[in-house]
């Protein structure tokens, strides 16, 4: 009777299981292992498991030295890139031992839906105290600067040597460039003026002047629109410049590297979206997609707090602006990088008049 059970439980498990030998090659899966590496259980038989990853953040060598040292392994957040699909894990790896041979027994349980929520939760929240804090400095930096350059003026005026006024000019200078610098930090607070347009209009124009700025580096931009995305309410100046920030970012990331830099730009329908805790029937998704060097993952939980940035000679102004710009829209963005893929995913919400 429990023999009988045991392939009706594995069936039906939302986990995936997958058996593997000593050399990592694949002596069984069930299906949702095969649903998770989107490939049958025949084509996977007799395969070994690296092989089928782009990317792994875990040690697959940990995995296989459960055989030797009998002790299981446990991560409760692996990222893997299967099918050029980017899934977050939890892991288990445990040795066991089936007809006088030792295997090992991998489950494979999804956490991406719980894990960016749950993110996207901290994130906003974290933005959002983020903003007061630097509206807050803005305020004290800002009313100094202005009584710094009236004096500066006034004493333009009173110098005897006129030979004097190239350092009075120098404060000046200095100040308003301080002043812009943290008008730049808080960027646009107020909602544009909003009319009913189309996405793709907004893309051409991003795609033409990165094209541009960037015309003597190797770099194709190309295009994989969805030409039944509809019509929606939106500030175009803003969302050219959210974008726009977003692709010169990932033009500047692919002139580091010796290979062709490719960005794709991507628009699809979202169904039943969910964007800061609110489920939007229907929404469009923007997908920034290059394939440059990954961004590092010490900063991806940090990556649009102002000043942070990955770069060197980056100021960490740039997505910053753009998170502004789409929550604005009441939209957000999402991330998902490793090397040789980077996806800035943007959900605008379309609404719709039954």
């Amino acid at each position: 009777m429990t023999a009988a059970f045991t392939p009706l439980i594995l069936n039906n498990l939302v986990t995936a299981v997958i058996l593997l030998d000593e050399q990592l090659k694949i002596r069984y899966v069930n299906p949702a292992a095969e649903q998770l590496m989107s490939c049958s259980q025949r084509r996977l038989l007799g395969c070994r498991f690296p092989e089928l990853l782009q990317h792994s953040s875990l040690d697959l060598g940990l995995i296989q030295s459960t055989v030797q040292s009998g002790q299981g392994l446990t991560d409760g957040e692996v990222t893997l890139v299967i099918d050029g699909r980017h899934h977050t894990l939890e892991i288990n790896a445990s040795p066991v031992s089936w007809q006088k041979e030792v295997l090992i027994l991998l489950e494979l349980k999804p956490i991406d839906q719980q894990r960016r929520i749950s993110q996207e939760i901290s994130q906003h929240a974290q933005q959002q105290a983020a903003k007061e804090l630097v509206r807050g400095l803005a305020h004290e930096i800002k009313n100094p600067l202005g009584g710094l350059r009236g004096a500066a003026q006034l004493l333009e005026k009173a110098l005897p040597d006129p030979s004097y006024t190239e350092y009075t000019q120098m404060i000046i200078e200095q100040a308003d460039r301080l002043r812009n610098l943290v008008d730049r930090l808080l960027g646009p607070q107020k909602p544009g003026i909003r009319t009913v347009g189309n996405i793709h209009v907004v893309l051409e124009k991003v795609r033409q002047l990165v094209s541009l700025d960037h015309r003597e580096q190797q770099l194709r931009i190309q295009r994989d629109y969805d030409p039944s995305l509809p019509d929606f309410s939106m500030d175009p100046e803003q969302l050219e410049q959210a974008i726009l920030n977003i692709v010169s970012n990932a033009a500047l990331a692919l002139s580091q590297q010796p290979v062709e830099g490719l960005i794709t730009l991507q628009t699809r329908t979202a169904h039943q979206a969910l964007i800061h805790g609110q489920r939007h029937r229907i929404a469009a998704k923007i997908d920034i997609i290059d394939n440059g060097p990954g961004i590092p993952a010490d900063i991806q939980d940090t990556l649009f707090y102002p000043m942070v940035t990955g770069r060197e000679g980056g100021n960490g102004l740039g997505l910053s602006i753009a998170q502004n710009l789409i929550d604005q829209h009441h939209g957000k963005i999402e991330v998902s990088s490793w090397p040789g893929q980077t996806t800035f995913s943007i959900y605008l919400p379309i609404q719709t008049t039954e």
